[in-house]
């Protein structure tokens, strides 16, 4: 069982790590991790879980739940503090055994815990300026030629 302190709860904190987390994927389910949260980093890691109904009906459902929680609470020591972990749980998921799920949930948090410390989790690009090409030069919209792909008309 995993302890109250490693328990995430509140749904804006789901929502945080989600967006802004570290991806990492394996066939049965799919692994968010935020580390650095900033408001306080001595608190003990906390994990999540999300198991949709696309899982299968509730008695699915909650084994996938019971066997994704005791895997957790085997890997909460390795991962850093303050970190927050949402599991999400896909339909392969239902029919997988615990040695499966808890084999691809340890690869998860490997794999997340070691993108997260290099800093090449899945950040967005910021938009390129407008103007300003891939070259960084400035484009001048006369200067282009005319092709266009609906036949000369404007949609």
């Amino acid at each position: 069982m995993l302890p109250a302190a490693h328990r995430l709860r509140r749904s804006v904190d789901f929502e945080r790590t989600v967006r802004r987390g570290t991806r990492a994927g394996r066939p049965t389910l799919v692994v968010h991790l935020l580390t650095g949260t900033g408001d306080g980093s001595a608190d003990p890691p906390q994990v999540g879980l999300v198991v949709s109904k696309a899982v299968g009906n509730a008695v699915h459902r909650n084994k996938v739940k019971r066997r994704i929680r005791a895997s957790a609470a085997r890997h909460v020591g390795e991962l850093p503090r303050g970190a927050r972990v949402v599991v999400r749980a896909l339909p392969p998921s239902a029919t997988a055994s615990y040695h499966d799920l808890d084999e691809d949930l340890g690869s998860c948090l490997h794999r997340a815990v070691r993108k997260a410390s290099r800093g090449t989790g899945e950040r967005r690009r910021p938009l390129a300026q407008a103007g300003v090409g891939r070259t960084g030069s400035t484009v001048d919209p006369a200067a282009e030629p005319a092709n266009s792909t609906n036949g000369g008309t404007s949609a």
